[in-house]
Parts: C-alpha cells; structure tokens; sequence
C-alpha cells in the first residue's frame, strides 16, 4: 500500500557540484527537494521506489545498491541508491587459475543508473529508513502500462513509498531547452495543480503527445504515481513550482 509520496525535479544541476558557479540559483529548490525527503522518511516505508524517465523504453528495475555517476557532467560524483541487500553476497572476483581455458566470459557489468535516478540518489545520500529500489520508465510508456505498473509497487509492500522524479515542459521561454511552446505554460500550470491536489485522476488524463511535444520527461513517472495511489486516500502539498531554465520544476508530497 503505497503510504507516502514525494514529487521532485531530476535536472542534474540540482548536485552542486554540477552546477558549480550557477549553484546558489537553485538552493531554493533543494531545500524543497530535502523537505520532500524528510515527509517520506517521516512515513516510516517498508520500502522506498524511486521513479524516474529512463532512456530505454519500457520499466527497468534497478536494485539496492545501484550505482550512478556525474562524470559525463564533469565532475567526479558517484552515488549509490540506498545499500545493498544484506542477503545477497558481494560477487567474488577472484582471479583465474593459470590454464588453458578460454571460455570464461568475464562477468556482465551492471547497468548503470540513468541521470534522473542518479540525481534521486543524490538526494537520497544518507536515507537510512527503509531499502531502496529504482524503476525507470521509458518516457513513451503508455498511460495504462504506467498505471500497471505503479499499482504493482504499490502492492508489494504493506507500507511503500515513492520518490517520482520528473521535469515538466521544457519550452516556457525563447531559452528554454525546447524554445517557446505556448502550451507549455498551461500544460505545467495543470501539472501543478493535479500534484497540489493529488489528482490522480487528473494525471492519468495527462495527453501523452502533448507532454512529448512540450518535451515533459516527468510524463510517465507522474502516471506511475497515480497507479500507484489510486484508492490510498492521499492528501497533496506542493510545496515548489517555478521554471528556472525555462523548464517547469515541481515538488510535492502526498501523504
């Protein structure tokens, strides 16, 4: 049963390190993100699933421990989602003893966390109230498998949380990353409205083709949310709406 929601923003100049000098112009949202955080560390969850728009299409799950980086930005940050799972052993790397053999394939790296999940991780670093999972969803996930797909997190675990990463429209202004779409505007003032509320309804509704054009990674990961608390009974708060960037930023919780 899902018992506590929390709605943030996944650009990766939220880590400072990334934004280096331009950092302080986003300290307002962080400390949003942080108090996002704190309400569902207050739920006390059994389990905490991250969301967030993946680049591979469909779900993806990525487990206790999974690792990510910043240093495609630059910088050298690495992050880990959550702890591993104390029941599964470290994988032994020993080496080889000297033969003739040449069919041992080397094993499989894992697959690192997409920058959306990274920048959750981060924001995640010291989360000690419950383990911690990944999904990541394709942004053109349709609204029924994303639906599906929250109410499946929902019911794995007595009591769930979810951390929902996601940007809204990416064109509010001519320097916006997708220049200016005049529907941008309304399509994130009713994006805003439906998390302030906890409408799930209202984000099921959500126009797939109209989020794509306004270029809204959050799309999916938002109808993931409203699967996922359909029928919980959850109250919304939101608690930061702004477009730095040109690019629309929201942070709620739902409790």
């Amino acid at each position: 049963m899902l018992v506590a929601a929390a709605v943030c923003p996944c650009p990766p100049l939220l880590v400072p390190e990334v934004a280096a000098g331009a950092a302080p112009e986003l300290d307002t949202l962080r400390a949003a993100c942080a108090d996002a955080v704190g309400v569902l560390a207050a739920a006390r969850p059994e389990r905490l699933v991250v969301v967030g728009p993946a680049p591979r299409p469909g779900r993806e799950v990525f487990p206790p421990g999974a690792v990510g980086s910043f240093r495609g930005y630059g910088v050298a940050v690495d992050v880990t989602l959550g702890q591993p799972r104390a029941d599964e052993p470290a994988e032994e790397r020993t080496a080889e003893p000297s033969s003739d053999r040449v069919d041992v394939a080397p094993p499989a790296l894992p697959v690192p966390l997409p920058s959306s999940l990274a920048v959750a991780a981060w924001l995640l670093r010291g989360w000690q109230a419950s383990p911690v999972e990944g999904l990541g969803v394709g942004e053109e996930l349709e609204q029924e498998r994303c639906a599906v797909a929250g109410r499946a997190v929902a019911d794995a675990a007595p009591r769930v949380a979810l951390l929902v990463m996601g940007d809204g429209s990416a064109c509010r202004t001519v320097k916006a990353p997708g220049y200016l779409d005049e529907r941008a505007e309304p399509f994130d003032a009713a994006v805003a409205a439906a998390l302030g509320a906890a409408d799930t309804a209202a984000l099921e509704g959500l126009d797939t083709a109209l989020a794509q054009a306004v270029q809204a990674a959050g799309r999916a990961p938002w109808q993931v949310l409203a699967g996922a608390a359909r029928g919980a009974g959850l109250a919304g708060e939101l608690l930061y709406d702004a477009a730095p960037y040109g690019v629309g930023y929201f942070v709620a919780t739902w409790t």
